[in-house]
C-alpha cells in the first residue's frame, strides 16, 4: 500500500521540510463535494456515524465539508487530539483527492506547528491506489508509544500530486473537540488555529479523523468506509443522489453511490454488491440490507404504485425513466407542509417560491394534482401582508433564514403556477383551489400590478441571479408578465371581472414597457444595452408567455452567445464563474419543445441525461470539464426536465393575453374540464369565494358564473 514508518524527528524534517506546511481554508477551496459519514455495510442493521461514541478528544466522525487543502509544499493541516493508551496503532483522516498522482504522509507530532517535534509518520502512495477518490484514509503507526492523556497532533500533506488533495469535515459544533489546525504560506504565512485570533470565524470547523479504535473496532474497514478509488468526474458534486422517503430525504455521496443503481421506480439503491441500500421508517441514516428485504421490498412496491397513479411522462423507455427518476426525487424533497426544498445539502435546504412554482406545475402536469396543490398552499401561507415573498423560507414556513433581500419574480411565478394548476382538475378541484388560493392571486397581482412606473417597467429587484441591481431586469420582468397574464385568466375562472381587467391592461402595459425597453437592445439583462444576453429571454416564450417572432429569434441568438464548451449555457452573458448551470440550459429545452422545435429540446434533453450523476440525479451545474458538479439532484433541474418531457408530449398552455381570451390548448386541460363539462369553478366555490374577498365583484362574479352553471350541457 505503500506505507513506511519514519520514526525521527530528522526523517521528518526532511519529508516536511524545516518550515512548518499549511492548509488553505475552504472559502479559498474551489467548491467541492460534501463526503457524509452514511451507512456500513452490513446484512440487517450496522453502525454507522451517528452509532459511534463520539468525544472530539479522539474521533470527529463527520466529513459533510471541503475544509483544507493539503496539496504541496504550502499547504498542510494538523488536528490536535488525547492519545486512549500507550501505544499508537492507527490513525485515520476522512481525504477526497482528485489527483491520479502523488501520496499523502500523516505524522504525529507533540507540537502541531514543529515539524522537529514529529514522532512518526507514515505515507499511503494515493497513484497506486488510483489517484483519485475519497474514504477514510487510514496510516499504521505501528504502535508507536505514547503517554495516555497526553495531547499529540496529527499532521497531514500531500506530495507530488497533480490535482487537488482536500482533508474534510464539519462545520457544526462538536462534543469535546480540540483544535483544527490549518497552514497556508500564502493566505495565513504559517499556521492558524481554527477558532481563535485571525481564523475565529471558522470556530466550528473540525476537521474529520480518528486514532485507534475510536471510529469503529478494527477501524474503517468494519465500516466499509475506508478510502477507495473513485473517478474524478464523480467527486464534484453532492449530494451525488437521494434516497429515502417522501418528505424525508438522505444526501449520499459519491462515495456511497459508487458502482449503485437505483431499482427501477424506486429511491431504493441497487448497491455494486447486489444489496440494497433504504432509509428505514422513522430512522435517520440509511442501512444495507439483502436484497428482497421486506421493508426495502415494501418502499419499491410503494413508490412503483405512485408513478403509476399518475401520467408519467415521456414518450421511450429512455424519456420515462429520466422522468421518473425526477419526480421520484421531486417528491422526496417535498415536505409534508408543502415547502419543497431546492437540493439536500446545507444552504440549498430552503423553499424558493420560484423553484417550488416549477415544481407545483411538474407534479401537476404529471398527474399528481395532490402534491401540486400541497405547494401552492405552502406558498400562500408564506406570502407576505404586503402581497410580496422573502427570497426563500424556512422548510416549516417559519420565514427567511437570513437578510437576503426579496425577490419580485415570485409575483409572477406563483399566479403563473395556480394557474397551470387550475388546467389540470376538473371543477370540484378548481372551486377549492379558487377558495384558498385566489386571495394570494389578488395579493399578487395587484402588488405587481401597483409597481409598474410610467413606462410599464417594474422596478429594479433581485431575481434569480440573487444579487442586486441598479436596473430593472429582465428576469423580474417577464415572470410578472406570465404571472399577470395568469391572474387575469384565473380571475376569469373566478368570476372576478373586476380584477380581469385590471391585471389585463397591467399586462398590456408590462408588455409594452419590456417591448420598448428590453426589446429595443435585444432582450439584454437589464434595461441598459451592456448588460448581456440572458437565460431569462426564454420566458417571454411558451409556456409563460406567447412567443412572438422576434422573441423567437432571440432565443436563438442568445443561445448562440451563453453556450458553453460542454453544450449548455451559462445564466448570462455577464455571469461571473466558469460552469454551465443545468437549469438555465433547460429554460430552452423548455421554451422549444413548446414552440413545437422538437429536435432542439430533444438534444437538450439528452444533453441533460448525459450528464446526470452515476446514479443518474440531476446536478445543479457542470463542470468546465463535463462533469456533474455542486448539488443533485436541484430540484429546479428536475421540475424542468419534467415539464419538457410533458410539453413533447402535448404543449403546455400559455396564459391567454387579453382580458377574457382563451388559452392556448392542452390536453390535461381538456381532461379536466371534461369531468365536469366545463373547467370553469362551480356557485358553491364562488360563494365561498365571495365571502373571502368580501367584495362586490366577487358577488357579481357569482351571479354571472352561476348563468353560466345554468347553460352547461347534461353530463
Amino acid at each position: 500500500m505503500g506505507r513506511r514508518l519514519l520514526a525521527t524527528a530528522a526523517a521528518a524534517a526532511a519529508l516536511l521540510g524545516a518550515v512548518p506546511a499549511a492548509a488553505t481554508p475552504a472559502s479559498e477551496v474551489p467548491h467541492a463535494p460534501a463526503a457524509v459519514t452514511g451507512p456500513a455495510a452490513v446484512t440487517g442493521v450496522a453502525p454507522t456515524a451517528r452509532d459511534i461514541a463520539s468525544d472530539g478528544r479522539w474521533v470527529q466522525p463527520t466529513a459533510t465539508h471541503p475544509l483544507l487543502s493539503i496539496r504541496g509544499e504550502d499547504n498542510a493541516a494538523g488536528q490536535v487530539f488525547v492519545a486512549g493508551d500507550d501505544a499508537l496503532d492507527r490513525v485515520g483522516a476522512w481525504v477526497v483527492s482528485r489527483a491520479t498522482t502523488g501520496s499523502v504522509t500523516a505524522s504525529v507530532r507533540t507540537r502541531v506547528d514543529d515539524p522537529r517535534t514529529q514522532l512518526a509518520a507514515a505515507t499511503v502512495d494515493l497513484g497506486a491506489r488510483g489517484g483519485s477518490g475519497e474514504g477514510w484514509l487510514e496510516f499504521d503507526l505501528g504502535g508507536l508509544p505514547v503517554d495516555p492523556g497526553e495531547e499529540y497532533a496529527l499532521v497531514l500533506r500531500a506530495d507530488g500530486t497533480d490535482g487537488a488533495v482536500e482533508w474534510w469535515g464539519t462545520r457544526s459544533p462538536v462534543d469535546g473537540a480540540l483544535p483544527s489546525w490549518g497552514y497556508d504560506a500564502t493566505y495565513w504565512g504559517g499556521w492558524a488555529e481554527y477558532g481563535t485570533g485571525r481564523a475565529a470565524r471558522f470556530t466550528d470547523w473540525h476537521l474529520a479523523f480518528y486514532v485507534d479504535d475510536a471510529l469503529a473496532p478494527g477501524g474503517c474497514a468494519v465500516l466499509n468506509r475506508c478510502w477507495r478509488h473513485l473517478p474524478a468526474e464523480q467527486l464534484g458534486v453532492h449530494p451525488a443522489g437521494l434516497v429515502g422517503t417522501p418528505g424525508r430525504p438522505h444526501a449520499l455521496s459519491a462515495f456511497e453511490t459508487a458502482g449503485a443503481r437505483y431499482l427501477p421506480g424506486s429511491s431504493v439503491l441497487e448497491l455494486a454488491d447486489g444489496s440494497w441500500l433504504y432509509l428505514p421508517e422513522g430512522a435517520q441514516e440509511p442501512v444495507v440490507v439483502p436484497a428482497g428485504h421486506p421493508e426495502a421490498l415494501a418502499q419499491v412496491e410503494e413508490s412503483r404504485a405512485w408513478l403509476s397513479s399518475g401520467t408519467v411522462p415521456g414518450r421511450t423507455p429512455a424519456e420515462r425513466e429520466l422522468a421518473e427518476r425526477a419526480l421520484l426525487d421531486l417528491r422526496l424533497l417535498l415536505q409534508d407542509d408543502g415547502a419543497v426544498a431546492a437540493a439536500w445539502h446545507t444552504i440549498w435546504k430552503y423553499s424558493w417560491p420560484r423553484d417550488s412554482a416549477f415544481t407545483a406545475v411538474a407534479f401537476a402536469h404529471a398527474g399528481f394534482p395532490e402534491e401540486a396543490y400541497r405547494i401552492l398552499r405552502f406558498t400562500a401561507g408564506t406570502q407576505r401582508a404586503d402581497g410580496t415573498w422573502e427570497a426563500r423560507t424556512h422548510l416549516d414556513g417559519s420565514g427567511p433564514p437570513d437578510d437576503r433581500p426579496w425577490q419580485l419574480d415570485a409575483n409572477g411565478w406563483a399566479p403563473w403556477a395556480t394557474w397551470q394548476y387550475l388546467q389540470t382538475v376538473p371543477g370540484p378541484e378548481q372551486e377549492q383551489a379558487l377558495v384558498e388560493l385566489y386571495p394570494t392571486v389578488r395579493a399578487a397581482a395587484d402588488y405587481a400590478a401597483d409597481v409598474l412606473d410610467e413606462n410599464g417597467v417594474p422596478p429594479a429587484r433581485p431575481d434569480y441571479w440573487e444579487s442586486g441591481y441598479p436596473a430593472p431586469n429582465l428576469g423580474t420582468a417577464a415572470p410578472l408578465l406570465a404571472g399577470l397574464r395568469a391572474a387575469a385568466a384565473t380571475a376569469v375562472l373566478a368570476g372576478q371581472d373586476a380584477d380581469a381587467a385590471r391585471w389585463s391592461a397591467a399586462a398590456d402595459h408590462l408588455q409594452r414597457g419590456i417591448d420598448l425597453s428590453f426589446g429595443t437592445i435585444g432582450y439584454q439583462r437589464t434595461v441598459v444595452d451592456g448588460s448581456g444576453r440572458d437565460s431569462a429571454v426564454t420566458w417571454l416564450a411558451p409556456p409563460f408567455n406567447r412567443a412572438t417572432d422576434t422573441v423567437r429569434a432571440e432565443l436563438v441568438t442568445t443561445w448562440d452567445v451563453l453556450v458553453q464548451e460542454t453544450g449548455g449555457v451559462q445564466p448570462g452573458e455577464r455571469w461571473g464563474d466558469d460552469m454551465t448551470w443545468t437549469p438555465e440550459t433547460m429554460f430552452f429545452a423548455l421554451a422549444w419543445a413548446n414552440d413545437g422545435q422538437t429536435a432542439r429540446a430533444e438534444e437538450l434533453l439528452a444533453w441533460l441525461d448525459a450528464h446526470r450523476t452515476a446514479v443518474g440525479a440531476f446536478p445543479e451545474k457542470v463542470s468546465p470539464e463535463g462533469h456533474p458538479a455542486a448539488v443533485a439532484t436541484l430540484g429546479w433541474t428536475a421540475s424542468l426536465a419534467v415539464l419538457t418531457l410533458a410539453s413533447l408530449d402535448e404543449p403546455l398552455p400559455v396564459p391567454p393575453a387579453g382580458e377574457g381570451a382563451a388559452p392556448v390548448g392542452h390536453a390535461a386541460s381538456a381532461r379536466a374540464a371534461g369531468a365536469q363539462g366545463s373547467g370553469t369553478a362551480g356557485t358553491g366555490g364562488l360563494a365561498a369565494l365571495a365571502l373571502v374577498l368580501g367584495a362586490p365583484a366577487a358577488l357579481a362574479g357569482l351571479t354571472v358564473l352561476a348563468r353560466r352553471a345554468r347553460s352547461r350541457p347534461a353530463a
